[in-house]
């Protein structure tokens, strides 16, 4: 516990300085919304082993569908093409039959086949296990360099796959973090990603995404929070805000 008490210090000072514009509060509050999501979500530990092109793909699939969906049209992607190369020499219409059941497949199956070719014309083959010990700027820039690669895609490849201290941000972090004011209202997505990096201890990452990711599935929510269930409601503005426009 002194250990973490004295991670948690180092963070706020590095969130003090780190020119992210991250609040006093946000960097204070963020060791007991850790420890709170703790109590009541475990603590998630990273799967090991798994390929950054797989994750890559993956997270693409993901986009603007549910885990199920997406779950499904990988599997069904994995089963269809043996290798990614395979894949690579594939047709459009092939791999966009193989994610259909994933959403949006059209759109998906022409970006993941252009990200494969360009990757091969770049690293002359699909190995992306090079991210896993390239400087991290660099792993960055590489991965970002991709259309349809956003800051988001890039953390959850480098994280997951490569365990490298980078948090990826989805849209119920977004919601979660803003309701905290651990982020503004308005800013863009890498703004989001170097403030949430800039309070959250780096060893502690995976753990607060997938947490975040739980509370928001089940608890806060888009609409009709279940605020009374909520082990955050402490240091939450939003419900705060609600309070106050009740009375």
């Amino acid at each position: 516990m002194k250990r973490e008490a004295a991670t948690l210090r180092q963070n706020a000072k590095r969130a003090r300085n780190s020119g992210s514009n991250v609040s006093p509060d946000a960097a204070n509050s963020i060791k007991y919304v850790i420890q709170n999501l703790r109590a009541v979500y475990g603590t998630p530990q990273l799967e090991q082993g798994l390929d950054p092109l797989d994750v890559l793909i993956e997270t693409i699939l993901s986009q603007s569908t549910s885990n199920a969906n997406s779950g499904r049209a990988f599997e069904s992607l994995k089963h269809r093409f043996s290798t990614w190369e395979k894949a690579r020499r594939a047709r459009v219409t092939s791999i966009e039959a193989a994610i259909r059941s994933g959403g949006l497949a059209r759109q998906k199956s022409v970006r993941i086949k252009n990200l494969l070719n360009e990757i091969y014309q770049q690293r002359g083959s699909l190995d992306l296990s090079f991210l896993k010990s390239a400087p991290l700027g660099e792993a960055k820039q590489f991965l970002s360099r991709f259309k349809g690669i956003g800051p988001k895609t890039v953390a959850c490849t480098l994280l997951f796959a490569c365990n490298r201290p980078v948090f990826p941000i989805d849209t119920h972090i977004f919601r979660i973090a803003r309701r905290l004011a651990l982020i503004p209202e308005r800013g863009s997505d890498e703004q989001a990603h170097q403030m949430m990096e800039a309070i959250i201890p780096t060893e502690r990452y995976f753990e607060v995404h997938i947490n975040l990711i739980r509370h928001g599935r089940r608890v806060c929510r888009p609409s009709e929070p279940r605020s009374e269930e909520c082990c955050l409601v402490d240091y939450c503005s939003y419900y705060n805000s609600r309070l106050v426009r009740a009375l």
